[in-house]
């Protein structure tokens, strides 16, 4: 592996209507002599309405943020609320503020619009589109206009396309692109560079597009750790040049390097597409339908609910989509609970004319998803998926995410992660965590202002699907030269992963603490499917040191911690699975023991199901070193090696109910 950049960085339930509104603060009201009152929002509401009767209740979720104080709720019934809601004030920890559906609603606070108005595409449309790009005319697209496939209405969705995100009767519509990726955003169909590829220049048989088509193009590359986006220079029949080399390897590899191109009309030929012209503010659609008979939105905006400069607030019950929330630096007290968020962020730019390796490989880590910041918040039973970026980035201090479960983001392929662990001291706990772009949790370390670090805990998350997009990943993956204070890496499941790459497959782990993470209680861990084994351990750099690495199941791989003085006071103890890279391991410093020969068999309940606890003629039983809160809660006299003690209940990771 070669040195890579490093970042240390209530009624009546109604059938689902519509509202619009925009938040704003509210001027404030003075506080009233007694907190606690309930005010009520629906559909068939008005804000002239005192609020306080189900009957007549507000019109808008804004409306109660305006005047709600200390102690009072705000109680939603069924339907779609196209809002940004920004409260006016905050709670209290005695009195918070609350926002929750009714018992039994549907609630969604809906970030698109519905687009209505779309006519036939004709001929003579065609022909004034190709006065600006004559390859229009004899494409797929003209083929699928006259079959009466495509569809346009004229709509204003700003001047980037990267931004653009239409969905039909809610599920999400793909930008015109080759090769057609399919709907699945997590299992594109992938086309990779060809022999003849180096330096920014693609070739590939398969372009058989004439010269210039794709001049102008917007590129997706995906090469080993890096997701990255550029624009076409130039293309010939069989290759496309690019403006400038994928950052951080700054090459084009053949065969390794998969790549898409989107931005021309011409693509626009199968069902689920789009095309927007920025120019001349029109969106074009492949439907077998009139679009106006579906229900047809573009997203419009980036947060449901702004809590940037609110604390103690509770929002419970309401689901998302196409929208997100945000807390602030000076946040506390937040609870999002049984929060269903869809399509939560969106974006196709990755690199954004920089070509620096780090704001590439970072893009969506600490502003999509959930974006929890400030101090004691937390996200708790929440279902999220469908994210270009994260599922929940978990910044500030004392933060937490428990009893969520989160799938399919991260479709870009960028750091971005299930969970984007940053800041310190934040607590991670029993989630569900699948089908991901790289990493289901991405554990980095930051100091915050004026707190006193503290260690982060991340523990019984049941992870797998990982590694989808992007490679040199684990299911939780930590990186780079961090002294992690003690933080804990503890019962986690972390098994399967699944790239869709035919690239290499090199460092899919479960646990992979990159390039000289130190200071780090990894123990009590289980995977399978894992090329690298369960944990692995890469000391490039700054070295591996005083990490604990104990009682996990899986095995592991060690890269870099051989050279004098560059694992110091890091300890492997008591696990089982085979470790690779053992050979001269202590010549760094490492100490080994107690580890199961790979050649004696363990003797699990059952491993062909994955059930790896110790039978009772097990080896492992009695056969551990023993570590104080690490390993206790044995039957035996002395310790098991591995994930779990004989005797002791069998711990379980993941959601819970």
């Amino acid at each position: 592996m070669s040195r890579r950049w490093r970042h240390l960085s209530a009624a009546t339930l109604l059938t689902a209507l519509t509202v619009v509104a925009v938040g704003h603060p509210a001027a404030a009201h003075p506080p009233r002599s007694q907190a606690g009152r309930t005010y009520y929002v629906g559909p068939y509401g008005d804000d002239a309405n005192a609020g306080t009767d189900a009957t007549y209740p507000f019109r808008h979720i804004q409306k109660c943020a305006d005047i709600m104080v200390p102690g009072d709720t705000c109680e939603i019934v069924s339907g779609s609320y196209e809002e940004t809601v920004v409260p006016a004030r905050s709670g209290t920890a005695e009195l918070p503020i609350t926002y929750k559906a009714a018992v039994g609603a549907d609630v969604t606070v809906n970030g698109a619009s519905r687009l209505t108005g779309f006519d036939p595409v004709t001929a003579a449309d065609i022909t004034e589109i190709a006065k600006s790009d004559p390859f229009a005319a004899g494409s797929q697209f003209s083929d699928a206009v006259a079959a009466g496939h495509i569809y346009s209405t004229d709509v204003d969705l700003g001047s980037d396309v990267s931004t653009v995100q239409v969905f039909t009767d809610k599920k999400m519509d793909i930008e015109a692109q080759w090769p057609y990726p399919g709907k699945d955003l997590l299992g594109p169909t992938l086309q990779y560079a060809g022999a003849g590829s180096a330096n920014a220049t693609i070739s590939d048989a398969a372009l058989t597009r004439p010269a210039g088509y794709w001049d102008g193009a917007r590129a997706l590359t995906g090469y080993w750790y890096i997701s990255a986006t550029g624009t076409v220079k130039s293309s010939a029949v069989g290759s496309v040049t690019l403006d400038v080399a994928p950052p951080c390897v700054h090459k084009v590899v053949p065969n390794e390097t998969r790549y898409s191109l989107s931005g021309k009309i011409g693509e626009l030929a199968r069902p689920g597409e789009w095309f927007y012209d920025p120019t001349a503010k029109k969106l074009y659609v492949y439907g077998d339908d009139d679009p106006d008979n579906h229900r047809v939105e573009a997203k419009r905006r980036t947060l449901g609910f702004d809590l940037t400069n609110t604390s103690h607030t509770k929002v419970s019950g309401i689901k998302l989509f196409a929208t997100t929330v945000q807390t602030g630096a000076t946040s506390t007290g937040v609870t999002l609970d049984g929060i269903k968020g869809q399509y939560l962020s969106h974006y196709t730019d990755i690199t954004r004319g920089a070509t620096d390796c780090g704001t590439t490989v970072t893009r969506g880590v600490a502003d999509t998803g959930l974006i929890i910041n400030g101090t004691h918040n937390k996200v708790i039973n929440s279902d999220l998926s469908l994210s270009a970026g994260n599922g929940i980035a978990l910044r500030g201090q004392n933060n937490t995410a428990t009893d969520n479960v989160i799938h399919d983001v991260d479709y870009m392929g960028t750091y971005a992660a299930g969970i984007a662990v940053q800041g310190n001291s934040q607590t991670v706990t029993h989630n569900t965590i699948s089908r991901v772009g790289r990493s289901g949790i991405n554990l980095q370390w930051n100091t915050v202002e004026g707190l006193e670090p503290g260690k982060d805990v991340i523990a019984y998350n049941d992870i797998s699907g990982y590694a989808r997009l992007s490679l040199d990943v684990a299911a939780i993956y930590t990186c780079c030269s961090a002294y992690m204070m003690g933080s804990s890496l503890d019962h986690n499941v972390l098994h399967d992963p699944d790239p869709s790459t035919k690239s290499s497959t090199f460092g899919i782990s479960g646990i992979y603490a990159d390039n000289g993470q130190s200071d780090l209680v990894i123990a009590n861990n289980v995977g399978w499917g894992n090329r690298e084994g369960t944990v692995m351990l890469n000391g490039l750099g700054t070295g591996s040191h005083d990490n604990l690495v104990a009682n996990n199941t899986g095995g592991m791989t060690l890269f870099y911690v051989k050279e004098p003085g560059q694992s110091t006071g890091t300890k492997i103890y008591n696990n089982i699975g085979t470790i690779r890279g053992l050979s001269g391991a202590t010549d760094g410093g490492l100490v080994l023991a107690n580890n199961l020969p790979p050649d004696v068999d363990p003797l699990f309940v059952d491993a062909a199901a994955h059930d790896y606890r110790l039978s009772a003629d097990s080896p492992a039983r009695n056969a551990a070193i023993a570590l104080p809160g690490i390993n206790d809660g044995s039957t035996d006299p002395a310790p098991s090696l591995g994930a779990y003690q004989y005797g002791a209940p069998q711990w379980t990771a993941g959601a819970r109910g």
